[in-house]
């Protein structure tokens, strides 16, 4: 058991494994940021465009869900290049799928807050004579962002914890640094991958553990508040 305490705080194998956490969390905040900034306007069209685009958007949806995502690093990592000559590196792979999938979510969850909304809401706003855009600004926007919060925090830990598979595509995140200091240290005793994954249990802990917290905690606040209106 020492030797495994020892390798871990040997030289800066700490440092090195929150350095390769931190590499998954830019990923994670990257994708996060761009992904639901598309997946806002696809959650709008999810409700206020034509027919045709709903479809699409919902196929678009249901394929992530269904395909793992790990198949789609694969494709644009290994496929695609070898197809059409595309030369990505795997952060950037990394960051396109996650933010295709974070979008395709993030649709969902506005879709479903704007649905939620009560009726009079919208035909208050059209009695008022505001254009559509107008609408969501100043009326639907607003209030549907708070249903949002909860279910977005819980998006953002799974995209947190999710990035881990980026190792497949050769991303040098906290699991491919573990893996290093075990190889480096030529030993597989158990106690040194106990330990070594064991810290990387524990950085992810404390990393979405408290996101998660702050998601129940809203929701409860968001429910009592409207079970107070009601």
């Amino acid at each position: 058991m020492l030797s495994g305490i020892s390798i871990l705080f040997q030289g800066i194998n700490i440092e090195r494994l929150l350095i390769g956490l931190f590499q998954g969390v830019k990923i994670a905040a990257a994708s996060v940021v761009i992904g639901m900034l598309i997946g806002l306007l696809l959650g709008i069209l999810r409700i206020n465009g034509p027919f045709w685009v709903k479809g699409i958007l919902k196929l678009y949806l249901e394929l992530f869900r269904i395909i793992p995502l790990l198949v789609w690093l694969y494709v644009l990592f290994y496929i695609l290049p070898a197809d059409y000559e595309l030369h990505l590196s795997a952060v950037m792979v990394s960051i396109i799928v996650f933010s295709a999938w974070v979008a395709a979510e993030f649709s969902d969850l506005v879709r479903s807050a704007l649905v939620s909304l009560p009726a009079h809401q919208r035909e208050s706003g059209m009695a008022l004579g505001l254009s559509e855009g107008q609408l969501y600004r100043y009326i639907l926007l607003p209030q549907a962002l708070k249903r949002l919060i909860p279910g977005s925090i819980n998006l953002v830990t799974r995209v947190i914890k999710t990035t881990s598979i980026t190792v497949m595509i050769g991303v040098i995140d906290v699991i491919k640094v573990g893996q290093q200091i075990i190889e480096a240290n030529n030993t597989k005793a158990p106690t040194t991958s106990f330990w070594i994954y064991g810290v990387i249990f524990l950085l992810y802990f404390l990393l979405s553990y408290p996101l998660s917290k702050l998601a129940q905690s809203l929701e409860c606040r968001w429910n009592v508040e409207e079970g107070n209106e009601v």
